[in-house]
């Protein structure tokens, strides 16, 4: 008997329905003349690792008189067919050796849930979606790859569903289209959405599997295809987005009105109004700044003048479209009630820069008063803000908006962001190069209580060096400190680069 099991791996995170595929591979192959074994190993965590799911078939009518012995593992360089709910776990696949260019078929989403890792680093963590797309490629023996979260999202169904669309689509296993749809009728769970989300799945992967279709070209027509941005209605926002349109050069044009949109969004019309001025004394100061540095400057701008401060947390943890998003991500029903608790640890800094300028310097100082707030603010609690009380609180801190310009807070911030474009404009005067690694030093700040602590100081040690080098810093080393700094929130690695180039 010379006949070899069909060998399938499925990466799967939790929620996604990783064991219900799996199921319905091993109720297809029972149900059409093949004797199936599936396995399973979990991850640890949602997005620290995936679970594995290893399934192996054998056609009955060649296993004689015995029950075939089955792999309960799959081995590097031994899988016929690879599927991954995310791009990321298909990476993780091609890393493992699941997937080999003699054999292997590679069935995956592109779309991104990121991992622990990607959130947590200081800079952009974010993994490069098209290097591992085309890593992928060189791989694999035939890559399959779109949108599936997307088209469970457009189906009302779940990834699994299609991701078995997908798998026949593909044609690489022994059974017809019926015969895979009547698997997902036998389960009798979800029928009708499963089998919509299925359909539009084997469509694309069958027009990608024969060549007629390349799905990134696909992907990339359907954003081109967009319609023009309407008109804004409001006189206020009009005037600002035309504006920037007599302003600043075409290249910077986008960025600019992101920058404007971002900071009625956190603030109103005339803190937007504000950032186009900073932008206007730039180009007075320097006529023929390049638009490398105004795009750069009016990006930075727009994210440090939108700083997360008290207010803007609790404005989005009240948001509407927040609690539709975690229905949507978590899958909750019309008919179900869902909770969420949010942990919150505001420290006694954070409750001094919500006040007015005047009153928040007055509490930062050591007194009685002082000493009694920082007791009850030692730990954190939970705050449950879909309930009435946990709503009711954040609301009232997010009503505080109208006042930001007066708080402590927002004084410091202006201090700052006033004397980091002194230093761009400075700064271009002898290098422009170098200008815009300064403008991109604000990176460095970001975040939220602890961490936004962590970045300033490190952002101002970073600074402290731009002083100190003056005209004699090149680009590339002001680059390689902040990358030092982006790399290690607690310093090392920026206090040795700074040790490396005698700037310190």
């Amino acid at each position: 008997m010379n006949s070899q099991p069909i060998k399938i791996a499925i990466l799967a995170m939790g929620g996604e329905g990783g064991g219900v595929l799996a199921d319905w591979v091993v109720n297809l192959g029972e149900h059409n003349g093949y004797y199936a074994q599936t396995t399973s190993v979990p991850g640890v965590a949602q997005r620290t690792g995936a679970t594995i799911y290893y399934v192996e078939l054998f056609p009955r009518d060649e296993a004689e008189s015995r029950t075939p012995v089955l792999a309960l593992m799959p081995l590097p360089g031994d899988v016929d067919v690879v599927l991954a709910s995310e791009l990321m776990e298909a990476g993780r696949a091609v890393q493992r050796g699941l997937v080999t260019p003699e054999r292997t078929t590679l069935v995956a989403s592109t779309h991104r849930v990121y991992s622990i890792a990607e959130k947590t680093a200081m800079g952009d963590g974010r993994v490069d979606s098209e290097a591992l797309i085309a890593h992928a490629k060189k791989a694999a023996r035939r890559f399959v790859h779109f949108d599936m979260a997307q088209a469970a999202q457009a189906s009302g169904s779940v990834i699994s569903a299609v991701l078995f669309g997908a798998l026949a689509g593909t044609g690489v296993l022994p059974f017809s289209r019926h015969q895979f749809e009547e698997t997902i009728e036998r389960g009798g769970v979800g029928v009708k959405p499963s089998l919509r989300a299925f359909g539009m799945a084997f469509d694309t992967a069958s027009d990608t599997a024969s060549g007629s279709v390349d799905s990134d070209a696909a992907q990339a027509d359907v954003k081109a295809a967009g319609v023009s941005e309407p008109a804004p209605r409001d006189t206020a926002v009009a005037s600002l987005i035309e504006r920037v349109r007599v302003e600043l050069p075409a290249a910077v044009q986008p960025t600019a009105i992101e920058g404007v949109r971002r900071l009625i969004d956190y603030q109103d019309p005339a803190y937007a109004v504000l950032y186009l001025d900073r932008l206007a004394d730039l180009r007075r100061a320097q006529p023929r700044a390049d638009s490398a540095l105004l795009r750069e400057t009016a990006r930075h701008l727009a994210l440090w003048m939108s700083y997360e401060d008290t207010i803007r947390v609790a404005d989005l943890k009240t948001r509407g479209s927040r609690f539709e998003r975690v229905r949507s991500e978590v899958h909750a029903h019309a008919d179900q009630v869902l909770a969420i608790n949010e942990f919150m640890h505001p420290r006694l800094e954070e409750i001094c820069e919500t006040l007015p300028a005047g009153l928040g310097r007055w509490l930062a100082q050591p007194h009685w008063v002082h000493r009694l707030v920082r007791r009850y603010t030692q730990s954190g609690r939970i705050v449950k803000t879909s309930s009435l009380r946990g709503y009711l609180m954040l609301y009232v801190v997010a009503s505080l908006r109208g006042m930001r310009r007066r708080t402590l807070r927002y004084e410091l911030e202006n201090e700052r962001i006033e004397a980091w474009l002194a230093q761009i404009v400075g700064t271009a005067t002898h290098n422009p190069e170098l200008a815009v690694e300064v403008a991109q030093c604000q990176r460095l700040v970001k975040g939220y209580s602890d961490t936004h602590a962590r970045g300033l100081k490190n952002y101002q040690t970073v600074m402290a060096a731009v002083v100190k080098a003056g005209a004699r810093l090149a680009p590339a080393t002001l680059r390689e400190l902040r990358d030092a700094a982006l790399a290690d929130e607690h310093g090392h690695k920026l206090r040795a680069a700074l040790v490396r180039h005698a700037l310190v």
